[in-house]
């Protein structure tokens, strides 16, 4: 019988103690004592959000298919928890063993957004396991990390043996069976660290130097030992077919996940070619799943789970080749039995408007356009691949449909933007109403209601972006008063409702997603000052993150205003993410000649990705 690691009084003074109790069905129970290798999967944030990733969902289910491994689940404690489990020194555990994390072999991290990196150190101080790589025994769990945000691993170097860079399903194995070698062979900790670093896709920020210039820019960044690469090559899954590993019983949580549904990837990668956007870049080249496997999936997940809906997952669902089949055979298998399908990234057109009017109540929900930029002129610079025609038919098909809410996405800050630009927004938003006043008044579904959100652009690496600057708090301030005031300028003001993003978040995202080793400081102290859970906005302090780049001598306008010389050496340019840096430096160049790219589809763009040997890049062309 297990025993719970906190007590009954701790479980009713906590918010949502479900979050810590394990036992859910298909979470895996194994005897530790009958495996070589304990794994504790780590999501540096809430029970909900973590139970909603899919990455983590499947390196879990992976891992335990291995008899030798057990991969136990851990998510960061609420600031509740967190206080009464530093008051009375109770070590964080994983949900199936309820035992120490700290009694495993590695504390595998998931870096999926730069605002979780104190709660990384919350995992690692509550684990009771030293917060700096260098200062780690043979005793202490080996602390790897992987994620989108692993493409930039250098503000987490200091804290991390190594990272995976790359897609979960092709090295594990080869570190697995190094590690059990290691161990075998009698070698120490460091022994094992030299094997890892042979193994594609591993980086070990230890074996590896950095220097700087006067200016503060990188001048080398080398290995500090024989036999270490000098690039570390992204792993990728070549064939979806053979290679992808399904879910088959995916976890089910005890309380409402942030996505408390199946979710079906249909397809990794996208074809699109945005230029602000990492993941379309870093998850290249873009590969589909059989949809007779999907079909097969779906009808299992939903046997195992009970769960009531379905989500399709993918960058751009609208550009799996198969949407149209899969769609009706999801509607026409499951929707009688009261499963609800999903379809987020879906692109407005006659076809997704005819799904969607099936699968949801159209009176009750809202459509979501992301144009991403006010003018046509800015989305052909950051090469959307959308022009105003589209958004326009796109909304009236929607409102002659009965839909009469829509919200539009749209970023602030994107390189060469002028004032023209930002007043676009509230210009399309005013088009985007009176296409539905154009509805004769006896055929429109009440008044309509456009939501109009800007966020704040942030530069990130391995896009043709990442050498931009970005712009002051104070200047995020009043380019969101532009466009306010714009919207309160329109005829239809009434019907169009604005929000923007915290700008300060924005800066500090900017400062850690192209951040190198220099910035592990300023981490480091705003989290020993009381920095956590910075990707809330109930417990985000900016001040506490201006006291530690004070105190730490950190100049962050170094990292987050300056626009980048395509000479200088980057935190990252270690890392072969695929596409080459010709290639973002050519669309760097393009994005000022305001020329856009086709999509992989259209015409291949020489990306570099082909040589993964699979995907959209083998594609017959008709």
């Amino acid at each position: 019988m297990r025993k719970l690691a906190l007590n009954d009084e701790i479980l009713l003074k906590v918010d949502k103690a479900a979050r810590y109790i394990g036992g859910e069905v298909n979470s895996v129970m194994k005897d530790k004592e009958k495996v070589d290798i304990h794994f504790a999967m780590v999501f540096p944030d809430v029970y909900e959000i973590g139970m909603s990733n899919q990455g983590m969902a499947i390196l879990y289910d992976l891992f335990n298919q291995r008899e030798d491994v057990w991969c136990e689940r851990v998510f960061s404690p609420w600031t509740d928890l967190d206080k009464i489990m530093r008051e009375e020194n109770i070590p964080l555990f994983g949900l199936e063993s309820q035992e120490p994390v700290r009694s495993c072999d590695f504390v595998g991290i998931t870096l999926g957004y730069e605002m979780c990196y104190t709660n990384v150190l919350q995992v690692l101080d509550l684990s009771g396991i030293p917060l700096l790589a260098k200062d780690r025994n043979e005793q202490d769990p080996l602390v790897i990390g992987g994620g989108a945000c692993a493409y930039n691993p250098e503000p987490l170097a200091p804290f991390f043996d190594l990272f995976y860079i790359g897609e979960g399903e092709t090295s594990y194995d080869a570190l697995f069976d190094a590690y059990k070698a290691n161990k075998a062979a009698g070698g120490t900790r460091e022994d094992f660290l030299l094997m890892a670093c042979r193994i594609p896709g591993i980086y070990v920020p230890a074996f590896y130097d950095v220097t700087y210039k006067e200016d503060g820019t990188i001048a080398s960044f080398a290995p500090n030992r024989e036999g270490v690469p000098e690039r570390i090559c992204k792993q990728v899954i070549g064939d979806m077919d053979k290679e992808y590993h399904a879910i088959e019983k995916p976890v089910v949580p005890f309380i409402k996940a942030t996505q408390d549904r199946i979710t079906l990837e249909i397809q990794r990668g996208c074809i699109r070619g945005c230029r602000f956007c990492q993941a379309g870049m870093i998850y290249r080249p873009t590969r589909e799943r059989d949809v007779e496997t999907l079909k097969i999936s779906a009808k299992n997940m939903l046997q195992n789970t009970g769960h009531e809906e379905i989500s399709l997952s993918s960058l751009s669902s609208s550009d799996y080749t198969q949407l149209k089949e899969l769609v009706t055979f999801l509607i026409e298998e499951f929707q009688d039995k009261g499963v609800n399908i999903s379809l987020p990234s879906l692109r407005i057109d006659a076809f997704a408007l005819d799904v969607m009017s099936k699968v949801q109540d159209v009176k009750k929900s809202s459509l979501t356009f992301a144009p991403e930029a006010g003018s046509q002129r800015l989305r052909d610079v950051i090469n959307k691949g959308l022009t105003e025609e589209d958004i326009l038919k796109g909304a009236g098909e929607a409102f002659r449909g009965g839909w009469n809410r829509v919200k539009l996405y749209f970023m602030l800050g994107l390189p060469t933007e002028t004032e023209e630009d930002m007043k676009g927004i509230a210009h399309l938003a005013e088009r985007i109403a009176e296409e539905y006043y154009e509805i004769p008044k006896d055929q429109r579904n009440g008044k309509v209601q456009i939501n109009v959100s800007t966020s704040f652009f942030v530069p990130k690496p391995f896009t043709p972006f990442q050498w931009a600057g970005m712009y002051s708090e104070n200047d995020f301030i009043e380019k969101a008063k532009v466009v306010k005031t714009e919207i309160r300028a329109q005829l239809n003001q009434r019907s169009i409702k604005y929000s923007w993003h915290e700008p300060d978040v924005t800066i500090l995202e900017g400062f850690l997603a192209r951040g190198d080793r220099r910035c592990a400081e300023v981490i480091l102290k705003a989290y020993e000052k009381g920095a956590l859970y910075d990707a809330w906005s109930e417990s985000f302090r900016y001040d506490i993150w201006k006291e530690a780049f004070k105190e730490t001598g950190i100049d962050l306008d170094f990292y987050t205003l300056r626009e980048r010389s395509t000479e200088e050496i980057l935190p990252w340019d270690f890392i072969d993410a695929g596409v080459t840096k010709e290639f973002l430096i050519r669309e760097w160049k393009l994005a000022h000649e305001e020329k856009v790219t086709p999509n992989c589809r259209q015409r291949c763009s020489g990306c570099g990705v082909k040589q993964y040997g699979g995907g959209v890049c083998f594609e017959s062309k008709n």
